[in-house]
């Protein structure tokens, strides 16, 4: 009987070595005279231990990890024997890391083969888009807002009412777009599932096409993701196979095509109509709005447009039903959310749990504090347009709602993790640089403001007139949040603001005098 090993093929684990331990696994076999299996797999999304292999047993999958290519003789032996080893985690399930979250978007990731359609099948795949085809539009429509479901890319706009705008519009034709630019520091949620799961995603687009009446879909990577790039091909290629893709779907009388294409870089193109300008040919500029792209989107026609994550939902909730999905969550913010745990942090990865944890269990309990040890002085949330919370905010529940009564945004659910030795002016003036280089021009607030913001924040750090040009800042700020076209120069102000009031003595000390004198 074959050993069966499971070894991730997601960018993260092949970043540190995963497709060596795959051939050092395959000496070892030979050498051994034992015959093996290797299955290549997404990342359960535990990236401190990548890369993270698991192997076959009676009572579930053992896990061991970081197993490095060195490693890789001592653990097969431990594999063959199912003995003790110093990497050994035991059963992959019962990691209390992955035990304790609620994965609804990511139960596969990590545990089939993401080029494998029988696999997907095998664990759930497609039922909900079977249900789907069962329902019509309507039901479907009334599903998927009665869950509650909102735009996992940042914004939080009720998925049911922007599918209802585009499924009541009146056109010939009609798309689907997947925003798979993702750009925001500390993320890595979007690239994992199409990585890992890529049905998910193809499954998600389908159903919303059979909603809303679109034929064409396209979903838009980003250059910096060839794992993604080649991983989504090989599932559009292998759903077509199927038919799951092309004309009548699953025996239906519908019809959708689907194809992946790849942007240049550009962090303005994860607005949604820089997006779909690119997607079209021309440069990626934000369009004003109205029209929306509901009503006049991909060449003019009403379009659905959703981040990956909001697509990668709609499986489960048709699926299980829309209670199943809004019994998660607080508030207005219902489901699961797919945080992601970045910087400087013990235990770094994606941690799917319904909205409502806090900042703190997430940093501190979760996360497992800094990496250096050190205590944590800032956490931003929001990828480099988000605001940077001190430990005092951190008993604020992980919901749209909560973050921004507090000023803040959940954006795609990334968390940066600062310590002690963090200089928030040097983080002030990278969000107005970052703001710099990556505005498409097209408004003046934005585009010059940010320039200006970079050069007054480099005055402050030089001791320049710094109360007089505190107040410029802030005064940039305001106009850069209600003067921009887009979320990029309105949400640039977040990450400076926030760093000017929680982290004041950064910025203007208090002279040494008054110091004394207190």
């Amino acid at each position: 009987m074959k050993m069966r090993i499971f070894v991730p093929r997601d960018a993260t684990a092949v970043a540190v070595g995963a497709d060596e331990i795959v051939t050092a696994f395959e000496r070892v076999a030979e050498t051994r005279g034992l015959p093996i299996e290797i299955v290549r797999t997404g990342s359960r999304g535990l990236h401190w231990l990548e890369p993270m292999v698991e192997v076959a047993t009676l009572k579930g999958r053992v896990a061991y990890g970081p197993v490095s290519a060195e490693d890789v003789a001592s653990v097969f032996e431990s594999m063959a024997s199912n003995g003790p080893h110093a990497l050994r985690l035991g059963i992959a399930d019962e990691i209390p890391w992955l035990k304790r979250q609620t994965r609804l978007t990511f139960a596969r990731c990590g545990v089939i083969d993401p080029r494998s359609l029988e696999d997907y099948r095998a664990h759930g795949g497609y039922k909900g888009l079977e249900r789907a085809l069962s329902l019509g539009s309507d039901t479907i429509l009334a599903e998927v807002t009665a869950s509650g479901l909102r735009g996992r890319g940042g914004a939080g706009f009720p998925t049911g009412i922007k599918w209802k705008t585009v499924a009541q519009a009146k056109a010939d034709r009609k798309f689907i777009v997947c925003n798979a630019d993702e750009g925001d520091s500390g993320t890595f949620a979007d690239r994992m599932i199409m990585e890992g799961d890529p049905f998910l995603v193809i499954e998600g687009m389908t159903t919303a096409a059979i909603t809303v009446g679109a034929t064409k879909g396209y979903i838009y990577i980003r250059s910096e993701y060839p794992h993604a790039v080649e991983a989504m091909n090989a599932a559009i290629k292998a759903a077509k196979r199927g038919g799951y893709l092309g004309d009548k779907i699953g025996g239906s009388t519908f019809g959708f095509d689907l194809e992946v294409r790849v942007g240049a870089g550009a962090y303005v193109c994860g607005e949604e109509t820089s997006l779909l300008e690119s997607l079209e040919g021309r440069r990626g500029i934000v369009r004003a709005k109205p029209p929306l792209p509901a009503h006049h989107g991909l060449f003019g026609k009403p379009t659905v447009i959703n981040n990956v994550l909001s697509f990668a939902a709609i499986p489960f909730i048709l699926a299980e039903g829309a209670k199943a999905y809004a019994d998660f969550g607080m508030g207005r913010s219902r489901g699961t959310m797919p945080i992601q745990l970045a910087g400087n942090i013990r235990q770094g990865g994606l941690f799917e749990t319904a909205f409502g944890v806090t900042l703190g269990q997430l940093v501190d309990d979760i996360g497992g504090g800094t990496f250096t040890g050190r205590p944590v002085r800032a956490v931003q949330v929001g990828g480099p347009l988000g605001a940077y919370f001190p430990r005092t905010l951190f008993d604020t529940p992980f919901d749209y709602e909560a973050f921004a009564a507090r000023d803040g945004l959940i954006g795609h659910g990334g968390i940066v993790v600062f310590d002690d030795s963090v200089d928030m002016r040097k983080q002030a003036r990278f969000a107005m640089e970052f703001c710099a280089v990556e505005s498409c021009g097209k408004c003046t607030p934005c585009r010059i403001g940010s320039t200006r913001g970079v050069e007054t924040i480099e005055k402050i750090i030089n001791g320049e007139r710094v109360i007089e040009n505190l107040a410029l800042v802030e005064d940039l700020c305001n106009t850069m949040k209600f003067g921009s076209l887009c979320a990029l120069g309105g949400f640039t102000p977040y990450p400076v603001l926030s760093a000017l009031k929680h982290f004041r003595e950064d910025f203007a000390p208090i002279p040494t005098t008054l110091q004394a004198a207190e």
